[in-house]
């Protein structure tokens, strides 16, 4: 049976996005989940104001900001609702839609080409290549990193044609924070780093990880990876792949056939009653 939701207490669904990109890339999915009944809402990371324009003239914040604080900042906009929202993140923000579930927050969440929490060894060239700009220069672990439509090409959208590459560069592309990259990249070095997902938790809602078969950020083995190393966990698991996707698999031609799967994904978790949320952790 599919969850009732034209109800006036709608389910809300929190659209949390990736780095490189802003709030904007999410229009999609949005539209397709709002339309569908969910009170979708899609917050910029702290520190993001303005739309893409915006960001791309107004850099200087966003230097030194850290995976812990976006973390803590979408937290703090969940507890706020009036019931536990479903969170779907995309790369870093599928990353975060995981360090939120393991916190206790949220009522289902799907993380689309997630970037790899701490204990995923699969490292393939491609990611190498993706992350290169972030990971160049040791002066970008605190500064701010630009992609050229060349990096954003091979990053995100591969399998666009030149001219539909150009477009989402215009439209979706915005200047990143370098430390986030250094904090994931590192991460099996570090005793406790900011990426470590406690991937046993039972107590952790359902989850949905994405892979894309044609992603040369997150290609589908990492993805696929990060779904085994939650196999030993009671908490509900389940993988999905897309058939020649690239990493922005929300937007460009065939985007309805991934938002209607994970639609369909969400059809059957959310008939049980919402959770109680989880107490904050005491500081």
């Amino acid at each position: 049976m599919e969850a009732n939701r034209t109800d006036p207490d709608r389910i809300p669904l929190m659209l949390i996005h990736g780095a490189w990109l802003s709030a904007r890339s999410w229009e999609t999915f949005a539209d397709y989940f709002g339309k569908r009944g969910f009170a979708v809402s899609a917050p910029e990371w702290p520190r993001k104001v303005g739309d893409v324009e915006d960001l791309r003239d107004n850099v200087d914040e966003l230097a030194g900001l850290g995976l812990t604080e976006i973390v803590d900042h979408y937290e703090a906009l969940i507890r706020e609702l009036d019931q536990p929202p479903v969170l779907i993140g995309h790369s870093f923000g599928g990353l975060i839609v995981e360090l939120l579930l393991d916190r206790g927050v949220g009522r289902v969440g799907v993380a689309l080409s997630p970037a790899p929490p701490k204990g995923i060894l699969v490292l393939p060239f491609s990611s190498l290549k993706a992350a290169s700009p972030a990971l160049a220069h040791p002066s970008t672990r605190h500064g701010i990193v630009t992609l050229t439509l060349e990096e954003f090409t091979y990053g995100f959208v591969n399998t666009f044609s030149p001219e539909q590459a150009a477009a989402a560069y215009e439209r979706y592309a915005v200047p990143e924070t370098g430390r986030i990259f250094y904090e994931a990249g590192f991460a099996n070095f570090a005793l406790h780093p900011t990426t470590d997902v406690h991937f046993k938790n039972a107590q952790r809602a359902p989850l949905l990880i994405v892979g894309a078969e044609k992603d040369h950020t997150v290609p589908a083995s990492v993805s696929k990876a990060q779904y085994k190393k939650y196999e030993h966990s009671p908490a509900a698991t389940e993988y999905l792949e897309l058939e020649g996707r690239p990493h922005l698999a929300m937007v460009g031609e065939g985007w309805e056939e991934v938002a209607a799967s994970i639609d369909s994904w969400l059809d059957g978790k959310l008939d049980a009653p919402a959770p109680a949320p989880t107490p904050a952790a005491s500081a």
